[in-house]
C-alpha cells in the first residue's frame, strides 16, 4: 500500500508517480505490453494478490493508462489494454529495464532483449534528445523553470537551487 500521496505536489514527476509510483504498477504495465491482458494472467505471472491487483488496475484506469473491456457476461470478466498514454510510458519502462540490465542484472543474466522492428537490430533503449537524437545524460542537460514553475511543495528547488547553480 502507498504511504504517501503526491497529488498536491506541483511537479510533473510527482504527478506521474501518483499514477505509477508503486512496485507493482510498472510490472503490470510491462505484462500488458508483453501481451498478457486478463486478470488471472497477471495474478499467475506476478504472484500478486487479487486485492492488490484490483487496486493497481483501478489506479491505472483512473489515470488513463489502461482500459478494460468485458469479454464474458456471466460472471463478468474483462480484458485490459494500454491506452495511448500507457503505450507512451513503455519506452520509459524499457529504458529503466536497460538500466537494470546494466546496474542490477539478475544472476542468470538479462531476462529480456529488445529488437527495433523498424531496422531489425537488437537495441538497448536509451533516452535521447528530441532535437538532435544524442543520448541524454545528467551531465549534459540543464534544467530550467517551465511556464508552470513556481515555489510549491515538490518544486521548491526550481526557484532556489537552479538559481544557485547559475542555471
Amino acid at each position: 500500500m502507498r504511504n504517501t500521496s503526491f497529488a498536491s505536489m506541483h511537479c510533473s514527476l510527482a504527478q506521474s508517480l501518483e499514477v505509477i509510483g508503486d512496485w507493482w504498477t510498472p510490472l503490470v504495465l510491462r505484462d500488458l505490453y508483453l501481451g498478457l491482458n486478463r486478470f488471472d494472467e497477471f495474478v499467475t505471472d506476478l504472484g500478486i494478490s487479487r486485492n492488490l491487483l484490483t487496486d493497481r488496475l483501478t489506479t491505472l484506469m483512473n489515470g488513463g493508462l489502461v482500459v478494460r473491456t468485458p469479454y464474458q457476461d456471466n460472471p463478468v470478466r474483462y480484458t485490459y489494454a494500454l491506452t495511448e498514454a500507457g503505450r507512451e510510458l513503455i519506452p520509459i519502462l524499457m529504458a529503466l529495464t536497460a538500466w537494470g540490465d546494466r546496474w542490477a542484472t539478475p544472476p542468470a543474466g538479462q531476462p529480456l532483449h529488445f529488437t527495433h522492428t523498424t531496422c531489425g537490430h537488437r537495441t538497448t533503449p536509451t533516452v535521447t534528445c528530441s532535437e538532435c537524437g544524442d543520448p541524454l545524460t545528467a551531465a549534459d542537460v540543464s534544467p530550467s523553470p517551465g511556464p508552470g514553475g513556481r515555489t510549491a511543495p515538490g518544486t521548491a528547488l526550481i526557484a532556489t537551487a537552479l538559481t544557485d547553480l547559475g542555471r
